[in-house]
């Protein structure tokens, strides 16, 4: 297949093992993602009425990438930006792999565009049936690219990825539409051995969200001040 102007095979052989990095796809796609994100209000910043994740974290940001479903512009943008992400790549996967659940839909519509399998990762194995934790054809000389709609500290998407490798596949990567983009998940990822590409970070959101009117530059400074120290923040009086 081709894409682009470039030829491509799907890799059924393990690839080398990528060297851990964690990247964001460049500036001027990772500023029109921010705009989608902010656009179909997908991403909330309330500095002044902070909300609590599962974690318990006391948090300026929340991410619901969800509601992208619901809207098909917003869908091709995320996806033209995963297919140019896929574009640098020698080699494309066998399989795209979803993220339970949120992840699914859009490894759906990429393995549609790559012409790949498509599986998806549970957050742990079934207790019955077969017990599985990847559901789909996945096996041991597989490359598998995982697709995550976000990520935060990286837990979810690297238990996808030790899943995934107990099946004897390799995984390629993960691609995720945002990352938080903290320090702990960058060294969650370099621990795994594993790739993490996203399309735009809390940074570029943020900027993108003070340079267009939705934060003041107090309120700016404030988020980042957040995301500098996220467990020690209390909102600003």
């Amino acid at each position: 297949m081709t894409l682009g102007d470039r030829p491509y095979r799907c890799s059924t052989h393990p690839l080398p093992l990528p060297v851990p990095t964690c990247t964001t796809a460049p500036r001027s796609l990772a500023v029109r993602i921010a705009h989608v994100l902010l656009d179909e209000e997908a991403v909330h910043v309330r500095p002044t009425d902070p909300f609590t994740w599962s974690s318990g974290w006391v948090t300026p940001v929340y991410c619901d990438n969800r509601v992208l479903l619901d809207a098909p512009a917003a869908r091709a943008r995320i996806q033209e930006g995963f297919v140019a992400c896929c574009a640098t790549q020698d080699e494309l996967p066998r399989v795209v792999a979803g993220t339970a659940t949120a992840g699914i839909p859009h490894a759906t519509l990429l393995a549609d565009r790559l012409h790949t399998g498509l599986a998806y990762v549970r957050g742990s194995a079934k207790s019955h049936g077969r017990r599985r934790q990847v559901e789909g054809r996945v096996t041991a000389n597989d490359t598998v690219l995982i697709v995550e709609d976000l990520v935060s500290t990286g837990g979810s998407a690297l238990d996808a990825v030790q899943g995934v490798r107990r099946t004897g596949a390799s995984v390629q990567g993960v691609l995720a539409i945002f990352s938080y983009d903290f320090p702990t998940a960058r060294t969650a990822f370099a621990d795994a051995h594993c790739s993490l590409h996203a399309l735009t970070t809390f940074e570029t959101l943020a900027q993108v969200a003070r340079d267009t009117g939705r934060l003041s530059s107090a309120a700016y400074d404030d988020v980042m001040r957040w995301h500098r120290a996220p467990d020690d923040w209390t909102p600003a009086n």
